[in-house]
């Protein structure tokens, strides 16, 4: 997990106001013999580019989305196909939205609320998903559960006690640095408040200030530091609490080896205790919005009217929640997508991770269990800036690259930049563990209650894949799920333009290096290229 891709620059501006300082597919329907010399587009993107830009095309609108929108106009048109199951292994999932309430997966075998397993699959009231947590929500990182065990034996014990230390002084240094940030920036915005009489003053009005008054000064110097990032300083406030909110959990709950979130009274070191949990698949609080989000990207109601549309026309989302805030465990994992698979889902996401993982096995006999039983795994590829290659990621698919499953996609995320900027800089990538890249930085799609936002991550570019894996397997049902991933990773557009990895400006790169592929997702080719397969 990382801090909000915003938050980073606050303490960029602390600094300055505190410190003073796979394989080649034939069939491609995208020209790409000059993909790699499209122009930048330097227009600032619109507000409908901005919620829409995953959806559009980077030969036609020289934005490196998945070509979506082109996909539905030119192949898709009013071709419903058949419908695909799709799990969301994730956080709690708002099942009510109104961009979500009927693309929600429903299990006609069990009869609600009456405390009975009356299909039998041992869950009981299992209606739209399971919830693997029950009333749980805060947990600690994987690695602080090791510490916490005090089991010293463990190969990676002292590495996870130097992380931890390291870990722990970063954020209580960022809890300093945010708590001077947010007094100076309320301080800032009291002043001006009472200067203008009124709460939202523009960037302009700032600027006409003139006056000697060093505290007047001083509002106005803080003030065009946070105007210039484009946000105001309401906003700005907001977001640096929210930021306050992300580190406080990160020292009270995700660190603290003294904290246990487990409520459910199941053995977690016995993946035979099943049964736990309970049917309510819903968020615990507005705060957990990520599954809501990932579904919306997937499958959003379309051309509705309402936030954004889905990549997905013609699915049912199965919720299951089985990840915290803070690491998921492996039990969890592992019986949900094996639930996902046993109840029909064909298509699973699984936007999280983690970098220790000590039933890593459990997991990996499950995602093989997805791919013996047709089923496509979706998974992000984690926001790390790291190789992971090099540096693990869990869960994956394969022990010393030796691969389980060929039904398993890892996907890396993009911004909207195409050009040297296009790989989003928290992005882990890997030539041998990442199969491909698609749109993750500032994706707009629906949260609790009925809103909308943008949020980043490889958690918003694998459900975008996801997507396009269940609209392949809607519109051409005979693939099998090896098939679809083939498609997939194939048809995607190759790229060698030299881009910045990792956010490390001193590490450049062809993007053709960052993965199996070397490609973005593309649904418009995948389409064509899967309609030539016979």
């Amino acid at each position: 997990m990382k801090l909000n891709y915003r938050i980073i620059g606050y303490l960029g501006f602390s600094a300055t106001l505190f410190f003073g300082c796979g394989s080649t597919g034939d069939i491609i329907s995208t020209p790409v013999e000059n993909i790699d010399t499209s122009p930048l587009k330097v227009t600032e993107l619109t507000e409908a580019e901005k919620k829409n830009w995953g959806h559009l095309d980077l030969e036609r609108d020289t934005i490196p989305g998945m070509a979506v929108d082109r996909a539905y106009e030119e192949i898709i048109k009013n071709k419903k196909g058949k419908k695909v199951i799709v799990a969301v292994i994730d956080s709690g999932i708002d099942i009510d939205h109104e961009d979500l309430d009927d693309v929600i997966w429903t299990n006609k075998d069990e009869i609600p609320n009456n405390g009975k397993d009356d299909d039998n699959n041992g869950y009981i009231d299992d209606i739209h998903g399971w919830n693997f947590l029950g009333d749980a929500y805060d947990e600690q990182l994987e690695y602080v559960r090791l510490l916490a065990s005090n089991n010293t034996s463990d190969p990676r014990f002292e590495e996870a006690k130097a992380l931890h230390d390291k870990e722990y002084q970063k954020y209580l240094g960022y809890k300093t640095q945010y708590d001077q940030i947010s007094a100076a920036v309320k301080s800032a915005h009291e002043t001006l408040t009472k200067h203008f009489g009124k709460e939202d003053y523009t960037s302009e009005e700032i600027s006409a200030i003139k006056t000697e008054d060093p505290s007047l000064l001083q509002a106005v110097q803080i003030a065009n530091q946070i105007t210039a990032n484009g946000i105001s300083m309401a906003d700005a406030g907001k977001e640096i609490e929210g930021a306050q909110e992300q580190i406080n959990e990160r020292l009270n709950f995700h660190l603290n080896k003294e904290f246990s979130g487990r409520t459910t009274g199941d053995n977690i070191n016995d993946l035979t205790d099943t049964g736990y949990g309970n049917g309510n698949v819903k968020p615990v609080k507005k705060s957990e919005a990520h599954g809501t989000h990932v579904a919306g990207i997937i499958g959003a109601e379309r051309n509705n009217g309402l936030g954004a549309n889905g990549v997905a026309n013609n699915i049912e989302i199965m919720a299951i929640r089985a990840v915290p805030n803070g690491d998921e465990y492996d039990k969890d994992v592992a019986l949900a997508i094996r639930y996902a698979v046993d109840n029909g889902a064909k298509v699973i996401n699984g936007s999280f991770g983690k970098s220790f993982s000590p039933y890593s096995q459990w997991v990996r006999d499950a995602i093989k269990y997805a791919s013996d039983n047709d089923v496509v795994f979706v998974h992000a590829a984690g926001n790390d800036s790291k190789d992971v290659d090099v540096e693990p990621n869990f869960p994956d698919d394969n022990v010393n690259f030796v691969e389980v499953s060929d039904t398993y996609i890892r996907v890396g995320s993009l911004t909207q930049n195409y050009g040297a900027k296009m790989v989003s800089g928290f992005s882990n990538y890997g030539q041998k563990n990442v199969d491909v890249f698609a749109p993750g930085s500032g994706i707009y799609a629906t949260m609790p209650e009925n809103e909308y936002d943008y949020n980043s991550g490889t958690s918003m570019a694998a459900p975008g894949v996801a997507g396009i894996a269940a609209l392949v397997r809607s519109q051409y049902p005979k693939l099998t799920a090896a098939q679809v991933k083939q498609v997939i990773v194939d048809s995607g557009l190759p790229l060698t333009t030299k881009v910045v990895v990792g956010g490390d400006a001193e590490d450049v790169r062809s993007f053709s290096e960052l993965s199996t592929s070397g490609k973005i997702a593309n649904a418009y080719n995948a389409l064509i290229m899967a309609s030539k397969i016979k």
